[in-house]
């Protein structure tokens, strides 16, 4: 029970639990609500939002998903408790611009302004968290060190820019868009993990040196 509490200090079960939550209930409910969809949407080229849009079949399914979604996000972000404070303000922005996603669905043709704006703002936000949320220095879980931090914003970027490009030029927006947000789901969830890791090394570590002070 002793190392249990010891791997806990830096990020409660309660974190840990949404931040897996978060991949499982995006992608079951892109691919749930895709199947209830049929032959007539295209995951290659049709966007999630699509999914979610007025008068869809099995919209609730992805609306519930992305405000689950979103929940999950502002949980994780409220219990991640190594990251720097700016980086859980911004992966907390994401998850209640997910879940305003969720309440501003697109209409089935066309577009909506509510929805693009917090949609790109979600994107954004979930895009940048990493590298906000970096802490300086090797005395830091690997998921909070600045290398893989900056490796992971600049991939998300990247393939946001894919993402819009495909959109404009009717290419694999959807390839992109699931890529880009499963990335951004599955991220919270490896940083819970390398806390969770992290613990009972730092531990060992500060116990040595209480050791060594006392000889």
């Amino acid at each position: 029970m002793a190392i249990y509490r010891g791997r806990m200090r830096l990020i409660p079960w309660w974190a840990l639990l949404s931040s897996g939550c978060a991949p499982v209930v995006l992608i079951g409910g892109w691919v749930t609500t895709g199947l209830l969809r049929g032959s007539d949407y295209n995951p290659v080229t049709d966007t999630i939002s699509a999914l979610e849009a007025d008068g869809a079949p099995g919209r609730w399914l992805m609306v519930s998903s992305l405000a689950a979604l979103g929940i999950c996000h502002l949980v994780t972000a409220i219990g991640l408790r190594a990251a720097v404070f700016a980086g859980r303000v911004a992966l907390a922005g994401g998850g209640v611009a997910s879940f305003l996603v969720a309440m501003f669905p697109q209409p089935l043709h066309g577009g909506s302004f509510r929805h693009g704006v917090v949609t790109v703002l979600g994107f954004s936000l979930l895009c940048v968290w990493p590298y906000l949320a970096a802490v300086r220095g090797r005395s830091a879980p690997w998921g909070l060190r600045p290398v893989p931090s900056i490796v992971v914003t600049l991939l998300m970027l990247a393939g946001a820019w894919w993402f819009l490009v495909a959109l404009n030029h009717h290419g694999a927006a959807g390839v992109a868009e699931r890529l880009v947000t499963a990335t951004q789901a599955l991220w919270p969830f490896a940083v819970a993990v390398s806390c969770v890791r992290f613990a009972p090394v730092a531990a060992a570590g500060a116990l040595d040196q209480r050791r060594r002070q006392r000889r």
